[in-house]
Parts: C-alpha cells; sequence; structure tokens
C-alpha cells in the first residue's frame, strides 16, 4: 500500500505545533479517532516515549514515537498491531508565520488484512483529513 501524504498550515509558531503532536497522551482532547491514551513510563517526551492508545476500529495499541527531532519531525510508530505495520509522519518546517505539517501516513497491511488494503486505503485518506482538520483547529483555537 502507498504512504498517504497530505499538507496543512497551522497559523501558529512551530513549537507549540510540534509540542502538541508530541503530546500523544492528550490525543483524545482533540484526535476523533482515538478514544483514551496514557504514557507509558516516565521523563520528558523523546525518543522511545511509549504511549497506550485506544483506537476506533483498532482498539488499544501501542506506540511509540520514533525519528524525534524536536521542532522537525516526528513519527508514531504502532508497536503492538499484528495486523499492520506503518506509522504516522510529521514534517514540520516554517511557513510565513504559521506552521507547514506535511504528514506521510505509512499502512502496510499483513496477513488476512493484505486483502482488505484497498478498503484501509480509503479510510486510511479519510481518517488522515479528519485528523489533520482536528487536530488544526485544536491548535488554532488555543489561547
Amino acid at each position: 500500500m502507498p504512504v498517504l501524504k497530505l499538507t496543512q498550515v497551522i497559523r501558529r509558531p512551530i513549537d507549540e505545533v510540534f509540542a502538541a503532536v508530541v503530546d500523544v497522551a492528550h490525543f483524545p482532547d482533540w484526535n476523533p479517532t482515538t478514544r483514551s491514551a496514557r504514557r507509558l513510563g516516565e521523563g520528558e517526551v523523546g525518543e522511545g516515549a511509549r504511549f497506550e492508545l485506544e483506537i476506533a476500529g483498532f482498539g488499544k495499541t501501542v506506540q511509540e514515537l520514533r525519528e524525534f527531532r524536536r521542532n522537525r519531525q516526528v513519527k508514531l510508530v504502532p508497536t503492538s498491531m499484528k495486523q499492520m505495520s506503518g506509522g504516522h509522519r510529521f514534517l514540520f518546517s516554517q511557513d510565513g508565520g504559521g506552521t507547514r505539517i506535511d504528514h506521510e501516513l505509512e499502512m502496510f497491511p499483513r496477513g488476512f488484512f493484505v486483502l482488505m488494503a484497498p478498503l484501509m486505503g480509503m479510510m486510511g485518506r479519510r481518517n488522515l483529513r479528519t485528523t489533520a482538520a482536528a487536530l488544526q483547529k485544536y491548535i488554532e483555537q488555543r489561547n
């Protein structure tokens, strides 16, 4: 399955946008597909930080922050899903007074789920658009 891509611009500084994205424990505050989330472990959020998320359609999954480069890039990778691998990469750059995010959603089905790849692609595209819109609304309406 190809990588799904989407670009958006959020009218807030890059450090604020990055902080909201890596604050995975608060995804349920804005992400319509995340029913619950909690941090696994302690310390500063960074490379290797792990979270348990309950995601609509998938149930509870453990996900980890990888490719963590503050205010530049991060990838949220599921580590406990047997039916799929991949992740959601966020690439951050300045865009005038705002922040450009280039989203890359990787979805690689395994086993029986390979047969569902076309449906997963359609659902992934819709989910990516919905998630990006919700993130933008959440960040731009704060303060």
